[in-house]
């Protein structure tokens, strides 16, 4: 059942329904999560089971931006690092989670199992309005720190973007809130923060220079921290960093412009004059001839503007049922590096 984020009577609802041990559908700016809250090992076990999900891929939990977000920190993590207090202050609320060491016996099944936690605190209205209303009975049996929600899709499909992805998704019975399209639509850029230095272990919107300016250190991957340092630590498990993910039903291709346009001046001569399309082309360039039958949709130059409609653009195509989705390849900069990622993940067979 999909209710309108708008009305404080949904909010109370989705509050009942969390304190309740259900799930619910929760709008971010980056995608839609499932939700649950991060303290109840039975309502993750739904999440887990619901999404198809292994037990030990840990997952994001969501935190109130009350007091930016230190008390939650506090309660779940054993320690916080002054490189990633500074990237805090930066970027919460917004798109960014930290992998932090986590305190004994809190959110373990969140976690995954591991010692460390990924928090983040996002700046969606519609999910601040629910985190405030679940830490309201602050001291009491009651008080809910924080909420489990990764994307609420299969695990490993396309993320969700509106409301009504999630409930294709995953049926009309959960209770969804509604605030609208997501403004960032890929996820959150994912810093560990566990062994002495920012290690990238997902690019989003939120890029490397502006993470190495905010917290005044070098942002390393993970291959690069091991190349310089003697003793290799094990990087934790993280949301989304899977080789293969966010797959569409379709089989991705990336392609430069020039062999799109080269395979689009073979179909062009070969493709059946009627019937529905059973290729979909994605690309910034402007193709010439493309075939009717053939189903296009133009990529915007922006990096940001791609990011926010990339996930519906796939989706789009699936309903469409098309069997080839050819998308051109993102350019090789920083500001594209979240895309890149995405449609790479999506493009792995």
């Amino acid at each position: 059942m999909i209710v309108p984020a708008a009305a404080p009577e949904s909010i109370a609802a989705c509050a009942r329904a969390i304190r309740a041990g259900d799930l619910i559908g929760l709008p971010t700016e980056t995608v839609y999560g499932l939700a649950a809250d991060a303290a109840d090992d039975a309502a993750v076990a739904k999440i887990f089971a619901a999404k198809g999900r292994p037990a030990t891929h840990p997952l994001i939990v969501h935190v109130s931006a009350h007091d930016g977000g230190m008390s939650a920190v506090a309660h779940f993590c054993a320690k916080v690092p002054p490189f990633a207090q500074q990237l805090m202050t930066a970027f919460w609320p917004g798109p960014l989670t930290l992998i932090l060491p986590r305190r004994d016996g809190v959110a373990g099944a969140a976690a995954g199992g591991q010692g460390s936690i990924g928090l983040r605190c996002p700046s969606h209205p519609a999910a601040q309005a629910l985190l405030s209303a679940l830490r309201k009975d602050t001291g009491n049996e009651g008080e809910v720190w924080g909420l489990a929600a990764p994307s609420a899709n299969r695990f490993g499909r396309v993320s969700p973007t509106t409301a009504a992805h999630v409930q294709s998704e995953l049926g009309e019975a959960l209770l969804i809130l509604d605030g609208g399209p997501c403004d960032v639509g890929i996820e959150s850029t994912i810093i560990d923060c566990t062994r002495g230095q920012p290690v990238l272990l997902r690019p989003g919107v939120i890029t490397r220079l502006q993470v190495e300016q905010a917290c005044g250190r070098q942002l390393l991957s993970n291959e690069e921290l091991l190349a310089q340092t003697a003793q290799a630590l094990e990087a934790p498990k993280a949301s989304g960093t899977l080789e293969s993910h966010y797959a569409p039903n379709a089989k991705v291709r990336l392609m430069d412009a020039r062999a799109l346009q080269a395979a689009v001046d073979v179909l062009s001569e070969t493709i059946a004059p009627a019937g529905s399309p059973t290729i979909a082309i994605y690309a910034r360039t402007v193709l010439k001839k493309v075939p009717r039958q053939i189903l296009f949709r133009r990529m915007p130059d922006d990096a940001q503007a791609v990011a926010q409609q990339l996930f519906a653009v796939l989706r789009e195509f699936d309903a469409a049922r098309v069997k080839l989705i050819w998308v051109e390849t993102p350019p090789d900069t920083e500001a594209w590096e979240g895309v890149r990622d995405r449609l790479t993940r999506a493009a792995v067979v």
